[in-house]
């Protein structure tokens, strides 16, 4: 690879090594898991991450067992390079690249489930996505050992199974949720994004329209069961060719706020999907003043 790029490892020995000089000297660590293809989302987190902790570690690794049958996984951009150039522009300190066998050796035979949280919306679509995902963060936070983890809110549903699971296992790190990186027309960012066309991309930021007028007739004071079922049928107008789900959820539970005005914090959250790409999204939402 070029010079002047971060030092990028691959093996959880090395890994351990170079966190373990840094602890040696009294740095804290942050961690920020990415599957590559980084954009400036990603980048937000590296930044958010400088400020939390002293040394950073980007872990780049394309999981395989969050991808379910017929999943872009084959497909999914692999950017290394591109993406240590990134990194070492945003100032990260640390790329952990391992390959496949590093993660998930000869005879691999470990599950980590999370119920409750990981069940129902993108749950529901893509059966075993968020035990690949639970599995691999947990993996991350053991082989890192980081005093902070930051992850993005747009993909608020594995947030709230990471933050499940760090308490259930009694994990140490602090789990940060970073706002959510949006494009000018207010599209989340998102590697998938890459796969979209110029037409599709054009109708892509009509679905945080949607969120954002929910989630402020939500803070108005309109009632739940009538509000999302108004953004339901705003959504299936759009012209996405397929809604998978348009739910109004509390925010940290991820359960069915009751019908009514709504008396905590909720979330909005929607999927979609335009040709192959599937996109995803969420906007909160505050109780009325």
């Amino acid at each position: 690879m070029p010079g002047n790029l971060l030092p990028i490892v691959q093996s959880v020995l090395r890994l351990r090594a170079q966190v373990s000089a840094w602890r040696e000297r009294g740095a804290s660590v942050a961690l920020v898991p990415t599957m590559g293809a980084l954009h400036d989302g990603h980048i937000s987190l590296i930044r958010l991450a400088k400020i939390q902790a002293d040394r950073v570690v980007a872990s780049v690794f394309v999981n395989p067992r969050q991808f379910g049958v017929g999943e872009d996984f084959e497909a999914y951009p692999r950017t290394e390079l591109a993406d240590a150039q990134r990194l070492t522009e945003a100032g990260c300190d640390l790329m952990y690249a391992p390959p496949a066998a590093e993660m998930y050796p000869d005879g691999f035979s470990t599950t980590v489930s999370v119920r409750g949280v990981s069940e129902g919306l993108c749950g529901a679509a893509r059966p075993g996505h968020f035990d690949g995902v639970a599995t691999v963060v947990s993996k991350l936070l053991i082989q890192v050992a980081p005093d902070v983890a930051i992850f993005g809110e747009k993909d608020y549903q594995q947030l709230a199974v990471i933050r499940r699971l760090t308490r259930d296992l009694d994990l140490t790190p602090k789990i940060i949720g970073a706002p959510i990186a949006r494009a000018s027309d207010g599209l989340a960012l998102s590697s998938r994004n890459a796969y979209l066309d110029d037409a599709q991309r054009a109708r892509a930021p009509r679905m945080y329209r949607v969120l954002t007028e929910a989630a402020l007739a939500l803070s108005a004071g309109d009632p739940v069961e009538r509000v999302q079922a108004a953004a339901r049928a705003a959504l299936d107008a759009c012209g996405f060719d397929q809604v998978d789900y348009l739910e109004v959820r509390n925010a940290d539970t991820l359960q069915p706020p009751p019908d009514g005005p709504i008396t905590r914090t909720v979330r909005v959250l929607a999927a979609v999907r335009l040709g192959r790409t599937r996109l995803i999204d969420n906007v909160a939402a505050e109780p009325p003043r």
